[in-house]
């Protein structure tokens, strides 16, 4: 039986993955390759400067995909970002590369979220192997 561990896995191993939002009436996917496996959740972070963060502002419901060798994984749910900056700034201390981009010059900030009521589907070409919800 899966677990939230093997859904980070996953995510982690295909490097990266696609994040699907919506602007209107038209899709909108990125590719990320961020997580992080905190007290068992999964974390991602985007800009809060972004397109990506308005459009899940107004309608945080997303879908984000990752591919490996001919099956996938789709995790689907809504959006939540975290009030205060302690995970970012956790994030930011281990990759300090990321300071480049978010940072108290350009006023940029990594904003964290996680997904609740979600899925994760590990799927095959014709079939759902295995569910998860959390």
């Amino acid at each position: 039986m899966k677990t939230i561990e093997d859904v980070a896995q996953y995510l982690t191993d295909a490097g990266t993955f696609y994040l699907s939002t919506e602007d209107g009436d038209q899709p909108k996917c990125r590719p990320l390759g961020m997580i992080h496996l905190i007290d068992g959740q999964i974390y991602f972070g985007i800009g809060d400067f972004k397109d990506v963060y308005r459009q899940m502002s107004r309608n945080p419901k997303v879908e984000i995909v990752a591919c490996q060798k001919g099956d996938w994984l789709r995790l689907y749910g809504t959006a939540v970002f975290e009030p205060d900056y302690t995970i970012a700034n956790g994030i930011l201390e281990k990759a300090p590369f990321l300071r480049t981009l978010y940072n108290e010059t350009n006023g940029h900030k990594l904003a964290i979220f996680h997904l609740e009521n979600a899925t994760a589907e590990f799927r095959s070409m014709m079939k759902v192997e295995e569910s998860l919800r959390f």
